[in-house]
């Protein structure tokens, strides 16, 4: 059957726009988690009208369609089950208009994050999501994953930055969602049941974003204090005074050892935990409001802080933060990493708890990540050859969500479920929850044709 679908996919596709050989393949198959599967074929659609087509081929046929953007999930929620059909939007990359009198942005799912914040920056705008692949990760998947960034301390995740979609069903059908507007209250709020879907629902074909003006300025500052309880005590006391950062980074002592043997940076001898923050506002009163972040910053464990006043300054203080990944690949280049999120409140038993189960199962974690709105990347060090490192590791993420759990967290922030969390929705969802959930991707795609095997 597999080859009489690839015939029919030719006749409807230019023979540029269809790969079959496996070899071509292959790099269709994977995205950035350790996972696998190379798609039966991979087909490039140009239009709206062909991701029609297409879908309209694979539900006749039964046949599975992931949509891939540029591959950087890390929950494999790109990689095919069995024999798939693989939908690149690498074709799909057109900004169709730039609204700057009503703040908006309508693009296809292809193009890029840093593309889009290029076109709003000539207007004066950006668009908030800021994931740290924007160089390279597309829109769609930003919206499939509800992938944010730093930026979301202040502004929100895509969810709360999109306004309209237009999808195509699972049944070829063109949809539009939400409006033109930031107000709307007509029907069912289907937008933001899409974001965040990972590609289960429906397949975007345009997006339509809201966008934000650009401040007139911005401060950077970098605090560090002698243990981890204390940043995160910190983190709380930030949070609850009236000046939101745009952007609040948290790295502990063991982010900090990795980044000290990696490269030598001005780091304090004695930093057991470090933040970079960012605001930013009007020119007219940035200053207040960065001595306002900064006195809540201080005070119990803090031992060194650094406000720059320059541009070279705050190239200097980021080189922290941005060492932190290359040492992280030189040491554990298959480390697994989760992105839980608790309540602020909560951060400094999150803490507490990871170092307990970091002790209790030998395995070592490194925590960083947006303090500020509680989500954290744990890391856990660890060599997927040996097996008996990679069962205690199991053992300790097991551990750690019950502990997010417990602290009234949830399992994911932004890499989303895909397959490598799916085992572990159950626990934070109610039975009653997860049959609505089912009962909402039967009515969506009755044949179960788009993306089967992932989220739960």
């Amino acid at each position: 059957m597999s080859q009489e679908l690839i015939r029919a996919l030719s006749e409807a596709f230019a023979a540029e726009q269809i790969l079959s050989d496996p070899a071509d393949c292959w790099s269709y198959g994977y995205d950035n988690s350790r996972l696998h599967q190379a798609p039966l074929a991979v087909v490039l659609p140009q239009s709206e009208a062909e991701v029609q087509s297409l879908l309209k081929l694979c539900n006749a046929w039964r046949t599975p369609l992931v949509v891939r953007g540029s591959g950087t999930g890390t929950a494999g929620a790109a990689v095919p089950v069995g024999e798939a059909i693989v939908m690149s939007t690498e074709r799909l990359n057109r900004i169709h208009s730039v609204d700057p009198d009503n703040r908006l942005m309508i693009v296809e799912p292809g193009v890029t994050n840093q593309q889009v914040q290029q076109a709003a920056a000539a207007h004066g705008f950006f668009w908030p999501p800021d994931p740290t692949s924007a160089a390279v990760c597309t829109v769609g998947g930003n919206i499939a994953c509800n992938a944010a960034g730093p930026h979301a301390v202040k502004y929100g995740t895509p969810r709360d930055n999109l306004l309209g979609l237009r999808l195509v069903t699972a049944s070829g059908e063109l949809l539009r969602t939400g409006t033109a507007t930031t107000k709307g209250v007509v029907g069912y709020d289907l937008t933001r049941l899409i974001c965040g879907s990972e590609g289960t629902l429906a397949v975007i074909t345009r997006a339509t974003l809201k966008l934000t003006p650009l401040a007139e300025s911005k401060r950077t500052l970098r605090v560090s204090y002698r243990d981890m309880h204390t940043a995160a005590q910190a983190v709380s006391r930030i949070m609850a005074q009236p000046v939101t950062p745009c952007t609040l980074e948290f790295l502990d002592s063991q982010a900090l050892a990795m980044i000290r043997d990696y490269a030598e940076l001005p780091l304090p001898e004695d930093a057991a935990a470090l933040l970079m923050i960012e605001v930013d506002g009007p020119a007219s009163c940035i200053d207040q409001a960065a001595q306002a972040v900064l006195s809540a910053a201080q005070g119990n464990g803090c031992i060194d802080h650094l406000l720059a006043t320059s541009e070279q300054e705050v190239a200097e203080l980021w080189r922290i933060r941005k060492a932190l990944s290359p040492a992280l690949r030189k040491v554990a280049p298959k480390k697994i990493n989760e992105d839980v999120v608790v309540p602020v409140s909560r951060i400094p038993d999150l803490i507490a708890g990871i170092a307990e189960l970091s002790r209790q199962h030998n395995i070592t974690i490194v925590n960083f990540g947006h303090a500020g709105n509680g989500n954290i990347h744990v890391n856990l060090l660890v060599n997927p050859d040996d097996s008996d490192e990679m069962a205690r590791a199991e053992a300790c993420l097991s551990g750690l969500f019950d502990l997010v759990l417990s602290l009234e967290g949830t399992l994911s922030g932004e890499h989303g479920i895909g397959q490598v969390k799916r085992e572990y929705v159950p626990r934070e969802l109610q039975a009653e929850a997860m049959a609505l959930m089912h009962g909402i991707k039967q009515v969506f795609d009755p044949n179960g044709i788009l993306n089967p095997g992932k989220g739960f």
